[in-house]
């Protein structure tokens, strides 16, 4: 064993030799704990209500061991207590990162967006491999120091769209990339989100901040506010300008990550807000908006236009009557004031790729009598052979890139996710200006040299004790 492999990564590697083919399998959760001590992995959780508590026990699933949950409400807190009663409680990650220092190799963080990055970054620094939600930061700056942190500390990391670990997802990917649609000039994606309260002012007067919730610790970063019952926490955040990254930041990693990971639809040239009423007094995302990102030729890909629409925005009518005619009629169905839908469409010169799935897990090659005989290509991305649903395979690809049994490694690393929040994040950029105002944006220097005034939400100024690392 050479001097710089970890304790982590010999335990790892010993296991997965002694163990053969059994990693490749799924595993009981009553193995947790007998596992977990040979594999010598053990992991603190931030946010551990919601999404985080999957994310929790999906990691434990997999042999890790739970040695800290964190979560600023004291109730979420002691209902996840019960399924690990040997975690210490903290309601306060900064002090859980400080006490259990190097007892642990695995740090999940799945917080409000706002939190995303002062918590992640602080793990890296201490050279733990991360687990991060989605969108995977709330700023753009925030997105670029995170890949370039995972980069230099070395860490496995990986952002929770658990859409990346399907199949469906990556042989789509496959077929844009063989050609089989010819050179893709749009995409078109939309959104049935949000499903929470945006466009609306800040609610006036407060209420008295219930005793087992942290509220500092919950605002976290952001500026002050009194607390207000319903307003923010537990999820209604997602709208606010200050804890959220709206509609575009909750759906878009998801949505738009087949076309983009497949289009190399990076540091875009411009971006321009079509259909925006505006950022709401300053404090909440608009309650729809239709917005145009602009990207040049890339890696010998022709120039590409991305369409996005939220809050029941839809594509033109000409780009919807290529659909099959049973989703024309939801999205009929939609306009009649039905339930919304969501979709991506990909349209090349010699067809159309379109995804009815959030999670590009499913896709429909149009027209139809086109491709009757089409065959996919021959798979250029790896397949995860874990056994499980979406969320369970991308935790198995996580820890078994940790522990050296996965070579390929996470798909939706800090490095590509980085890219991916990127691009979108720069959507909301343009929600700040007036409508039809075509932003260009310096990637490089993640500035727009032409709308000086939007380069101050690049970035935000940090609260006491919540600076980056």
């Amino acid at each position: 064993m050479s001097s710089n492999t970890s304790r982590r990564q010999f335990l790892g590697h010993t296991v997965a030799v002694g163990a053969g083919f059994g990693v490749w399998s799924s595993r009981s959760p009553s193995l947790r704990a007998d596992e977990s001590a040979l594999q010598g992995l053990s992991a603190a959780c931030i946010g551990v209500g919601g999404k985080g508590s999957s994310d929790t026990s999906h990691i434990a699933e997999q042999g890790v061991n739970i040695l800290g949950l964190c979560d600023v409400d004291g109730g979420t807190l002691d209902k996840k207590s019960r399924e690990f009663p040997n975690a210490g409680k903290f309601n306060d990650f900064r002090e859980m990162l400080e006490q259990l220092g190097d007892k642990i190799d695995i740090v999940t963080v799945s917080t409000p967006d706002h939190t995303h990055a002062v918590a992640a970054l602080k793990a890296m620094q201490m050279k733990k491999h991360v687990y991060c939600q989605k969108p995977l930061t709330w700023s753009i700056h925030e997105a670029r120091l995170m890949r370039e942190t995972a980069e230099q500390t070395g860490v496995v990391t990986q952002m929770g769209n658990q859409g990346t670990s399907e199949n469906g997802l990556r042989e789509a990917v496959e077929v844009i990339r063989s050609g089989a649609i010819g050179d893709v000039g749009e995409v078109h994606i939309w959104t049935n989100r949000p499903v929470w309260p945006q466009g609306k002012g800040r609610p006036s007067g407060e209420d008295p901040v219930p005793e087992n919730l942290n509220w500092d610790g919950w605002i976290g970063p952001a500026p002050m506010r009194p607390f207000k019952k319903g307003a923010y926490h537990s999820f209604n955040w997602r709208g606010w300008v200050d804890f959220g990254t709206g509609a575009l930041g909750d759906m878009a990693c998801h949505t738009t990550n087949m076309p983009i990971m497949a289009l190399k639809l990076f540091d875009a040239d411009a971006v321009t807000a079509v259909e925006n009423p505006g950022i709401f007094e300053g404090e909440t995302f608009p309650g729809s908006s239709h917005l145009l990102f602009e990207f040049g030729q890339r890696d010998g890909l022709p120039p590409c236009k991305f369409h996005w629409y939220d809050g029941g925005a839809l594509p033109p009518g000409a780009i919807i009557k290529q659909l099959p005619e049973s989703f024309q009629k939801k999205v009929d169905q939609q306009k009649d004031g039905g339930r919304k839908t969501s979709g991506a469409i990909v349209v090349g010169s010699k067809g159309v790729l379109f995804s009815p799935d959030s999670y590009g897990a499913r896709y429909f090659l149009l027209p139809e009598e086109d491709f009757t005989n089409f065959k996919p290509p021959a798979e250029s991305l790896p397949r995860i052979p874990f056994k499980g649903s979406g969320d369970q395979r991308q935790k198995w690809e996580f820890v078994s890139s940790i522990k050296g049994d996965y070579e390929p490694g996470t798909m939706s690393n800090f490095g590509y996710a980085g890219r991916l929040t990127e691009t979108i994040l720069i959507g909301n950029l343009a929600l700040r200006s007036d409508e039809g105002t075509r932003i260009e944006w310096d990637a490089k220097n993640l500035k727009s040299p032409n709308v000086p005034a939007l380069n101050q939400f690049v970035s935000r100024t940090y609260r006491q004790g919540w600076e980056l690392p």
